[in-house]
């Protein structure tokens, strides 16, 4: 097995750490840096439950090798609100319980941001969109769209907070 010392910028902290050369992002922020919000859901970067924001961009870390993302600014669910302060999109999430099983919300969440950071005020077919590759099996889609619109009236609000 071959491995590379990559230094990862996650939700703001530099961490030079020695990775597997076949190991995907996903499993060095959920097993060496125990960040939580990425799920392991499909393993093939299709159901959105391992999305990040990587640069900004929203990216499915189940399918990036962890080499490729050293000196990139990573961002997870856990990077987005500071202690005691919520995103406008966790907050958004929560006033409109969006949430049944929890599994798909971290890639619900970031896609959010990531679209949110683009278009300030989507129309509800731009979110759809936004969101169809993310899947929920517990049926809060109709909450769900609710907390992207109300997340998108917080932001405006707050003059546009950016993850």
């Amino acid at each position: 097995m071959s491995w590379q010392v990559v230094t990862l910028h996650v939700n703001g902290v530099g961490r030079e750490l020695p990775v597997a050369a076949q190991a995907s992002l996903l499993h060095v922020l959920r097993n060496d840096l125990c960040l939580n919000s990425p799920k392991y859901g499909c393993g093939l970067g299709e159901c959105g439950a391992c999305t990040v924001l990587v640069d900004g961009v929203a990216a499915r870390s189940c399918v990036i090798p962890a080499v490729h993302a050293g000196g990139r600014a990573i961002t997870t669910l856990e990077g987005l609100g500071a202690a005691g302060r919520l995103h406008p999109v966790q907050q958004a999430f929560i006033d409109e319980q969006a949430a049944q099983c929890g599994y798909c919300l971290n890639g619900m969440m970031l896609m959010t941001v990531a679209l949110l950071a683009r278009t300030p005020d989507p129309t509800d077919e731009e979110i759809r969109r936004e969101l169809s590759g993310n899947l929920c099996r517990c049926g809060t889609h109709l909450e769900i769209l609710k907390a992207v619109r109300r997340a998108a009236g917080l932001m405006r609000d707050a003059g546009g907070i950016s993850s």
